[in-house]
C-alpha cells in the first residue's frame, strides 16, 4: 500500500484519514494538522522523511507567485530543510496547472457562465493559476490580497495593478512571520468576523483559499458560489446556512472531504514514481485525467 500524509501547521480539528483505491494501488491518505506549532511539524516531517511514498505541506505554501517568478516562503524553508529523501509538495505544482483546467471545464462540461461575474478572489499570490484563469474567462476581478492578508483595507480590481504590487511586496511578504499573514492552529477555529462585506456583497463568486474566505464571511452569502478547496462536511453545513447557491472544490471528494491540493500533488507524485523535479505539469494533468478526477460541483440552495 502508498502512504501519502499531509503534515499541516492547521488545526488538528480538520485531520482525516481515507484508504482508496486508485489505478489499481491501494493508498492511505492522512492529513495530521499540528496546530500551528512549528516544532511539531519539522518533528513530523523528519520521522516521516523515508517512511511515506510522499509528503504534503499543508496550511503554508513554499512559494507565493506574481506571474512567472516564485518566492520562497522564509519560514517554508524551514519545514523543507527538514526532508531529504521523501518527495516534498505544497500543492502549488498542481494549482498552477489543474486549476487553470478547472475553470475551462467548469465552463464547458459544467456549463457554469463565469463571463462578466464579479469574483472576489481572497488571495491571488497563492492560487495564480486560477485567478489567471478566472480573469482570462471574462470576469471582473477583486484581488483581496492586501484586505485578507494584511488587513489592508484596498481592494485591486486590475491585473497589471496586482502583478506590479505583488512583485514590489512579495520580497518583503515572504520573510514575514507566517502566523501575520495566514491563519494557522486554533486561529482557523475561530468565528468568522463579518468585516469587508461589501466586497462579499459585491461578488458573485467568492475563489480561493476556504480559511481566508471564512475569515469575514458574512451571514448572508444568498446565491453566491464559493469555488476552493479542502472543505470539511461542517464547512458545507455552514456554507449552506449562509445561502450560498454552489460549492466548487477544485478537488475531488474523498469520502465526504475535499482534501488540498497538497494531497493530491503528493498522491500524483507517489503514483509517478520518479523525482519530483524531474515530473512536467502535462504529466500531472494526463494523470488527473487517467485518475478522472473531477471538481465538486454541488448545488446547496
Amino acid at each position: 500500500m502508498k502512504e501519502v500524509v499531509s503534515i499541516s501547521l492547521g488545526s488538528s480539528k480538520r485531520d482525516h484519514e481515507v484508504e482508496v483505491e486508485l489505478l489499481g494501488e491501494k493508498f492511505s491518505i492522512r492529513r495530521i494538522g499540528t496546530d500551528g506549532d512549528f516544532n511539531k511539524a519539522i518533528h513530523l516531517l523528519r520521522e516521516m522523511d523515508g517512511e511515506v511514498d510522499a509528503i504534503g505541506l499543508g496550511g503554508i505554501d513554499l512559494y507565493l507567485y506574481a506571474g512567472e517568478k516564485r518566492y520562497l516562503i522564509k519560514d517554508a524553508a524551514k519545514l523543507k530543510g527538514a526532508v531529504s529523501r521523501t518527495p516534498l509538495v505544497d500543492g502549488s505544482g498542481l494549482k498552477n496547472v489543474w486549476e487553470r483546467e478547472v475553470v475551462q471545464y467548469l465552463q464547458t462540461e459544467r456549463g457554469l457562465n463565469f463571463k462578466g461575474k464579479t469574483v472576489l478572489m481572497v488571495s491571488a499570490v497563492d492560487r495564480f493559476g486560477l485567478a489567471e484563469a478566472l480573469a482570462a474567462a471574462g470576469c471582473n476581478m477583486i484581488f483581496g490580497d492586501l484586505i485578507f492578508g494584511l488587513n489592508i483595507p484596498i481592494p485591486i480590481r486590475s491585473y497589471t495593478s496586482f502583478l506590479i504590487l505583488a512583485r514590489i511586496l512579495l520580497p518583503i511578504v515572504t520573510k514575514m512571520p507566517f502566523k501575520m499573514l495566514y491563519p494557522t492552529g486554533s486561529e482557523q477555529e475561530k468565528e468568522s468576523r463579518a468585516k469587508y462585506g461589501k466586497y462579499y456583497e459585491e461578488a458573485d463568486i467568492v475563489a480561493g483559499d476556504y480559511l481566508f474566505i471564512r475569515k469575514y464571511m458574512p451571514l448572508d452569502m444568498r446565491g453566491k458560489w464559493v469555488l476552493t478547496n479542502t472543505v470539511t462536511p461542517s464547512d458545507v453545513d455552514e456554507l449552506r446556512s449562509r445561502g450560498v447557491e454552489y460549492l466548487i472544490t477544485t478537488t475531488p471528494e474523498f469520502q465526504g472531504r475535499s482534501f488540498g491540493t497538497n494531497v493530491i500533488e503528493a498522491i500524483l507524485v507517489a503514483l509517478i514514481g520518479k523525482p519530483w523535479e524531474h515530473i512536467r505539469s502535462t504529466e500531472y494533468l494526463s494523470l488527473m485525467r487517467r485518475l478522472d478526477f473531477e471538481p465538486r460541483v454541488e448545488k446547496l440552495n
